[in-house]
């Protein structure tokens, strides 16, 4: 029974790992993809694409770093739960907006575009000019998360040595480059992001790979305890 177990937790884990890898290339995806955040373009079937895109990329990101966490819980003790907590809200909040930008947005924009532009505004650092209600507070605390999550959840997984470690590390230095969001230029905003998708491919790459070394050595040994006197055949 205990093997069986270990069986089905490997797999699990190396479909986090997947999750993960799967996550990181659709991050990159959008920043070819998406067209400029204008109130004219919230119409047009690459904005819709581009951000169901987003979301999806969210979700398994979740997913992803769920497994990471599981997969070493021992090792990054209390400084990875802050971190996979705070990077899922982030991931999570990432998944909410995006799914409101590609199915919400477009179907009010003819009624309310001053709303739509002012949303779009909040995201961008743009201008506000009306009122946007609590959305402002739940993009900061999305920006905050995703920032700090990033941070500390690469710094645990670098201590672990589990994963590979230049992901870890480039989890880290991926968060903090989300700070240049507000510095750079629209034509390269959304480089900011590759750091953290070349990361999460990365990590997901080491987790599935890791877990697979770990599978090939699980099921020898629930034969081996099948053997008369544990004799080999």
């Amino acid at each position: 029974m205990k093997e069986i177990e270990t069986i089905t937790t490997t797999k699990l884990i190396r479909a986090a790992g997947i999750a993960a890898l799967v996550a990181g290339a659709l991050f990159l995806l959008p920043q070819f993809i998406h067209p400029e955040d204008h109130v004219a373009q919230v119409t047009t079937t690459r904005w819709v694409v581009a951000h169901l895109v987003n979301t999806v990329m969210a979700i398994l990101a979740l997913i992803g770093v769920a497994g990471l966490y599981l997969r070493q819980v021992r090792e990054t003790r209390v400084l990875g739960l802050v971190g996979v907590v705070l990077l899922g809200i982030g991931f999570l909040m990432i998944a909410i907006v995006s799914f409101a930008e590609a199915v919400i947005l477009p179907q009010i924009v003819g009624t309310a575009p001053g709303y739509v532009s002012d949303f779009l505004a909040t995201l961008v650092g743009g201008p506000v000019r009306g009122d946007v209600g609590g959305f402002t507070v739940a993009n900061q605390v999305a920006a905050g998360t995703y920032l700090l999550g990033g941070l500390v959840f690469g710094i645990a997984l670098y201590r672990a040595r589990i994963v590979a470690r230049w992901a870890s590390l480039l989890l880290s230095l991926g968060a903090l480059a989300s700070l240049l969001a507000a510095v750079l230029p629209d034509s390269l905003l959304r480089t900011a992001t590759f750091p953290t998708a070349i990361a999460l491919m990365g990590l997901g790459y080491s987790l599935w790979r890791g877990k697979r070394v770990a599978s090939s050595e699980t099921v020898p040994s629930a034969r081996t305890s099948l053997s008369p006197a544990g004799v080999q055949g």
